[in-house]
């Protein structure tokens, strides 16, 4: 649990103190804490993968090659890895925010009765609650950039929806695995290797992959929103 919380801190404290906010800020940050919680999770049953990893051989250099074998990607270092990918797309359109409010605060500073009248010099922000809110109506680039940042995370969730379907699920799909380990001299030429807690490991998949939907069904629809609503 002090993991969990460990990497919730800067993720909340991020959304909380900055001083720049934009549409469905709170949601996309929110989005980030439920996946870090169901990674956290859907380890659990991962964690002791070698040691449930079991053939009839006797040799303990047979049983080690099947599973080379069969588990031949690492399931948890790529979920974290999605991760990662997932919190960028959330920090392009922090940053592209944080541009924003320092090149508003150069121009207010310099030039703030001609701003009303000037239209390349239109401010793309208000404040609201005491924080700058970017008014998407105002700058279409503001809006390409964010629909960039949504559209990276809907990229992003597709590819653990397809690392998840077709890398990870067939190794947990089948009771009984049949190994040819004949390369090893002490090994005979096919294993029987079974993988114990199978339904705790699917659980896990299918739980990743509903959340995933959920991201992309959302991000999805809040894309044609944002483009019907800010550019037509």
């Amino acid at each position: 649990m002090a993991a969990i919380v460990t990497g919730l801190i800067p993720i909340l404290r991020t959304a909380v103190d900055s001083t720049a906010t934009y549409k469905a800020r709170s949601v996309w940050f929110g989005l980030l804490c439920i996946r870090l919680v169901m990674i956290f999770l859907a380890q659990f049953p991962w964690k002791g993968l070698n040691e449930d990893f079991q053939c009839n051989g006797t040799e303990t250099i047979c049983t080690k090659y099947c599973f080379n074998k069969h588990f031949d990607n690492s399931v948890i270092m790529t979920w974290h890895f999605l991760f990662i990918l997932l919190v960028l797309s959330v920090l392009l359109m922090e940053m592209f925010s944080s541009h924003v409010r320092s090149s508003a605060l150069r121009k207010k500073q310099k030039e703030v009765a001609s701003q009303a009248e000037e239209g390349d010099s239109v401010d793309p922000t208000m404040t609201v609650g005491g924080k700058m809110m970017i008014d998407l109506h105002k700058s279409k680039k503001s809006v390409l950039v964010y629909l960039s940042s949504v559209i990276l995370r809907i990229v992003v969730e597709g590819l653990f929806m397809y690392i998840l379907l077709f890398l990870v699920l067939p190794k947990v799909s089948e009771n009984i695995y049949l190994c040819d380990a004949k390369e090893l001299a002490k090994c005979s030429p096919v294993h029987q290797c079974v993988v114990r807690g199978l339904a705790e490991k699917r659980m896990s998949v299918h739980s990743l992959l509903f959340i995933s939907a959920l991201v992309i069904i959302y991000s999805g629809m809040f894309c044609l929103y944002s483009v019907f609503h800010y550019l037509c």
